[in-house]
């Protein structure tokens, strides 16, 4: 998809395959996210039901928004944290936020960086999708999320596949990045920066009609 949507070049996967196993060049398997993090709720976590049921692809953008965080190791042995608003319909990263600690801001702060993104603009019924983590059962991002206008989905306890596109955007992430070499938080968030700007204008994608994110976007906005 790459050759063909930036250098007009259209060979066939098993010419490239093959290209591949001379060259001896190998794509990385994805592996599981093992960060998940659950809490029973309580006077101060609340659940929310399953709003999403699995329909990631809507046509519709900026209505399904999914959201998560993983962990990032860096340097020797450090750790860093993402979190990410991704809009299900296009693929595109509408906001992420990246931190050294895993407190509630890690959340709160991805809302308000959506809040700041002049592209994003909600559609009728939106609401944001996540897992039961503690970070999204907290009433302090619930009533964040209802402030702006958005509702709350939540995927069943204990089951990744309903937010199935987050966790493979995790996946990709994770094979297309190396952050061994980054020694700063700085460092990685530059590093993060620059993929976000890969993935969303330069990355084709097959479920996309062969387009990157922005472009399936703006093609669906003009079918609207």
């Amino acid at each position: 998809m790459t050759l063909e949507g930036q250098f007009q070049i259209v060979w066939n996967l098993k010419r490239i395959r093959r290209i591949m196993k001379k060259y001896s060049i190998v794509c990385p398997i994805r592996k599981a996210n093992p960060y998940k993090q659950m809490m029973k709720a309580t006077h101060e976590h609340r659940t929310v039901p399953n709003l999403l049921q699995r329909h990631f692809k809507q046509g519709i953008p900026a209505k399904v928004l999914l959201t998560d965080i993983t962990y990032l190791t860096y340097g020797k042995g450090k750790r860093a944290y993402l979190s990410t608003i991704k809009d299900s319909s296009t693929n595109e990263i509408l906001a992420y936020h990246v931190s050294d600690r895993i407190t509630m801001d890690l959340a709160t702060n991805t809302l308000i960086h959506l809040q700041k993104n002049r592209r994003f603009k909600k559609a009728k019924g939106a609401f944001i999708h996540s897992d039961q983590g503690t970070h999204y059962t907290h009433l302090d991002f619930q009533k964040k999320v209802k402030r702006m206008g958005l509702g709350q989905s939540m995927s069943r306890r204990g089951n990744c596949w309903d937010n199935a596109p987050q966790e493979s955007f995790f996946g990709h992430f994770k094979d297309e990045v190396s952050l061994k070499n980054c020694t700063t938080l700085d460092e990685v968030k530059r590093e993060i920066k620059a993929y976000m700007t890969y993935y969303n204008h330069y990355r084709y994608q097959w479920n996309l009609k062969r387009m990157t994110p922005v472009e399936y976007r703006d093609h669906l906005l003009q079918a609207i």
